[in-house]
């Protein structure tokens, strides 16, 4: 079996300890390939890289740099069907998920910043006749970038592209759950002529890998997608050595449905914003709100829908639900729909684990599930669960609503659905989230900025917002008389 191989100064290398971690295939629940168990010292060797080749990278000419990563970008073109296939067998997503999605938006990310960077301008601000100060922007250094399993090149992706193209070198950790496509980018990086020491890519456990990149001394900024959990531990660890800190975190996101809504476009998406990759999406719709008048209507409609879903092998073009990611995360999420039910809940769909037959026999599918009957204020209703699994509620005024969508912790997306103008963006002026869908969702430009509130995390992502994270500004004034 293929042992995947840490990519430090330009080359593909053995960890150091030449330890290897079992890697699932969650479709079939068997091993298939083998992740580095890197260490410590394998992160020193990356920091070592990296170090080395700051300073030639950040006075690379922009074009240059853009140069790279648009070939970068053409070759995560070239080779989509391999990676999509790649990350469906490493994530357990079905492969038309990641040949429509997460593939082509990892190019769209190094085509994005490739370009962007030539357009990053600096500011001037003139003081009369006295003096003119200008803004200059420099890269950071050596920049962390520790990225999640549920859309595994998406989101390294998402960190690496700003990172470089903003004359940073990067030692980035993708989640050893799902390491396969960070390390087919290693290589297609190295076809692409990106000089050594740019990018180095350790793979390994977080309490290990992603610890050792958080607290290295000469890496002063860090740039983290994951649950909560881990990034207060990040941030306590992080902010004593006043590094540069972007984190995005957890959600448990409102969907909210007016009885003006446009019905048939808001069940379709409605279905794909519950359990799109299996519901392992930060930006899911996980608690779904719907106006009274017409509740039964949605009940019964969302309900058949999601039955004639298909659950089955992530290669099939029929499958619209494939394996969550792994068998802890399996249990887990079948966990929380007994707390449901022991909270109250009915379950009106799913609510079990399925069993395939032959080689998926083994693999780790769950139904989607919708569950009802449950307050605003339970755990079921306020917790992460990052699963194929909704709670469907009533509401009766537009106050009640805001009220259910406001309550948790989190705050990153919010999707409403309604045909008043007014109301549209008077709600979205009221809730608490980082990212308001009206009337759609996953609807991304890249030019916005991307991020939450409350525990959902600290800083943005996306645009020009990135580009600023992974410089420093620095005032030059000029006294011009």
């Amino acid at each position: 079996m293929l042992k995947i191989k840490n990519y430090i100064n330009g080359e593909l290398i053995e960890p150091s300890k030449k330890q290897y971690i079992d890697n699932y295939n969650p479709a079939t629940g068997k091993v298939y390939s083998f992740i580095p168990d890197s260490d410590e010292s394998d992160v020193e060797l990356a920091v070592a890289a990296a170090s080395a080749a700051f300073h030639s990278w950040s006075n690379t000419p922009k074009d240059e740099r853009s140069r790279i990563m648009l070939k970068i970008s053409e070759l995560i073109e070239k080779n989509l069907e391999r990676l999509a296939v790649a990350e469906s067998v490493d994530n357990g997503k079905p492969v038309s998920l990641a040949r429509m999605v997460d593939i082509p938006r990892a190019a769209s990310n190094f085509h994005f910043y490739a370009t962007g960077i030539l357009h990053y301008a600096a500011e001037s601000h003139s003081m009369e006749d006295t003096a003119i100060n200008y803004t200059l922007r420099s890269p950071v250094g050596v920049a962390g970038c520790i990225s999640p399993w549920n859309l595994p090149l998406y989101l390294f992706t998402w960190k690496i592209a700003p990172a470089i193209a903003s004359g940073n070198c990067v030692v980035a950790k993708p989640s050893e759950v799902t390491p396969m496509t960070a390390y087919l980018l290693s290589e297609l990086c190295i076809e692409a002529g990106l000089p050594k020491g740019v990018l180095n890519i350790v793979h390994g456990y977080g309490h290990k890998v992603g610890s050792a990149i958080t607290a290295h001394p000469k890496i002063p900024l860090i740039s983290f997608t994951g649950g909560t959990k881990t990034g207060a531990e990040i941030a306590r660890v992080a902010a004593p050595m006043f590094k540069k800190l972007s984190l995005e975190l957890g959600g448990k996101n409102p969907n909210i449905i007016f009885a003006d809504c446009d019905f048939e476009k808001m069940i379709k998406t409605t279905i794909n914003s519950s359990f799109a990759n299996q519901g392992q999406i930060c930006l899911c719709g996980s608690r779904i709100l719907v106006e009274r008048s017409i509740y039964d209507k949605f009940k019964k409609e969302f309900v058949a829908s999601v039955n004639k879903m298909k659950v089955g092998d992530p290669a099939d073009a029929a499958s619209r639900v494939g394996a969550v990611v792994s068998k802890p995360h399996m249990e887990k999420v079948l966990s929380y729909i007994e707390l449901a039910k022991e909270e109250g809940g009915t379950v009106l769909c799913g609510g079990h684990q399925i069993k395939l037959e032959g080689e998926f026999s083994e693999g780790y599918y769950i139904a989607p599930t919708v569950i009802e009957g449950l307050t605003a204020d339970c755990r079921t209703n306020q917790e992460e669960i990052f699963g194929p699994v909704v709670t469907i509620m009533p509401f009766d005024t537009e106050e009640e609503a805001l009220k259910h969508a406001n309550s948790t912790q989190y705050g990153l997306a919010s999707i409403l659905w309604t045909e008043n103008l007014t109301r549209a963006h008077r709600i979205a002026n009221q809730l608490h989230a980082g990212i308001i869908w009206i009337n759609c969702w996953l609807l991304r430009d890249l030019r916005t900025p991307f991020g939450g509130v409350k525990s959902s995390g600290v800083g943005r992502e996306g645009g020009f917002e990135a580009l600023n994270f992974f410089t420093e500004p620095k005032n030059v004034c000029i006294k011009i008389k």
